[in-house]
This record gives C-alpha cells, sequence and structure tokens, in this order.
C-alpha cells in the first residue's frame, strides 16, 4: 500500500534536510516548501486534475543537485537533479512509470535546461518554481544572488538602461528587465499566469518606488 501524502511529504523533508548544506538561500528547503505551496496553488486554480503525490515528489527533489548560477554546469543542473531523485523515488515505492514522469517534471523545471515540460504536473512545476522569481520573494532573491556574484545594484548613472544595453552579470537592477518581468509570457498554466502577473504588478510599483528615491524620472 503506498504511504499516505502526509507521510510522503514528511519522507521527502527528512531527505531533502539530508542533502541541503545551508549555503544556498534561494535553493533550500524553505524553496522547495513555497514550490510545492505553489503548485497546490496552481493545481487547485487549474480545472484540469493534477496527481499531488508527483507534484509533491517533484517539488521536493527538483534542486536536489544544486550547480552555483554563475557555473558552466548550471544548464545540467535539472537533469542531475531527475538522476539523484531516481533511487530516492524508488526507495519510497514510487513505480517505473511514476519515476520517469517525475523526472521529467524535474528536469523541464529548468529555464536554463529549455526543456519543453509534456504533462500537466511538468507544467505545474515549472510554473510553480518560475513563481519565486516575481514579487517580492523575487526581488529579495535578485538581489541576494547579486551579492552571491558580487554584482552591483544598478548603474548609478543610467539605472534602467535606458541609454545603455542591459547587463544583469553587473547590475543586480537590470535582471527585472533582462528576464523577470518577461516570465508571465512563459507560464505553462492559466493560474500560473494569473498568479505571475500579479506578482510582476508588485514589482513595477517597485521599480518606480526605486526611481524617486535615486531621484530618476524612470517610469517602468
Amino acid at each position: 500500500m503506498k504511504m499516505t501524502l502526509n507521510d510522503l511529504e514528511k519522507a521527502l523533508e527528512a531527505i531533502l534536510l539530508e542533502h541541503d548544506d545551508g549555503t544556498d538561500g534561494s535553493h533550500d528547503i524553505h524553496h522547495a516548501r513555497r514550490v510545492l505551496l505553489n503548485s497546490k496553488e496552481i493545481a487547485k486554480r487549474e480545472s484540469r486534475t493534477a496527481d499531488q503525490r508527483h507534484l509533491t515528489a517533484a517539488a521536493y527533489l527538483h534542486d536536489l543537485v544544486n550547480v552555483s548560477k554563475g557555473s558552466a554546469q548550471r544548464s545540467q543542473a535539472s537533469r542531475l537533479s531527475a538522476e539523484a531523485a531516481g533511487p530516492i523515488l524508488e526507495q519510497l515505492e514510487f513505480n517505473s512509470d511514476e519515476i520517469a514522469a517525475i523526472q521529467h517534471s524535474i528536469t523541464a523545471h529548468s529555464f536554463s535546461a529549455n526543456i519543453p515540460p509534456e504533462t500537466l504536473e511538468a507544467k505545474i512545476l515549472q510554473d510553480a518554481d518560475r513563481m519565486e522569481s516575481v514579487g517580492a520573494l523575487g526581488i529579495a532573491r535578485t538581489f541576494y544572488t547579486a551579492g552571491k556574484l558580487s554584482s552591483l545594484l544598478f548603474d548609478g548613472d543610467d539605472p534602467f538602461a535606458e541609454g545603455r544595453d542591459l547587463d544583469d552579470k553587473r547590475f543586480a537592477v537590470d535582471h527585472f528587465k533582462a528576464k523577470l518581468l518577461g516570465l508571465s509570457a512563459t507560464m505553462q498554466t492559466a493560474a500560473g499566469k494569473v498568479m505571475t502577473q500579479e506578482r510582476s504588478e508588485f514589482m513595477h510599483r517597485y521599480l518606480e518606488q526605486l526611481a524617486h528615491e535615486i531621484g530618476s524620472d524612470h517610469r517602468d
């Protein structure tokens, strides 16, 4: 008999905590919990029925192998995580078909992997993970990552790249226009799109406030 969803969550929590070395605040156990929360909310709003065991396992294991953002191996992180998840899913008594489906969701969730999600669960996981990059959390993660990469906050002479090319490796604020504010167009589900647009509106308001505080006449 398969374990209950509650027992599955507890088992996955314990497993992920063993793998989390506490060095990356944007891909830790709390990130996994939020992705699961997002997944549940998207699934609830969608008219189609998603497999909750699949979503739970995929949410907890999607960043099992964490490759740093500046690494040349970054695009392989989701594939490596999917491979590492295989034995864990077997141990948790998922069958071979379930394991293959969950591994696809994990592999396809990554922006850098550029793999189209083929199932409802894979689409939900991709949306749920990308939602972490917008809204208040998206702002926090942007500046957290910029600090780790020793990037500057913004270009003091042209903070919103109105007269220069965007360079989000050098300036954190450039990342909003270079990637984050366009994420709603990449959402795979109707619910994910609506939720991402709502969070993106908050980011627009943040940029307007930033412009005000630094004396810029920019209006995003």
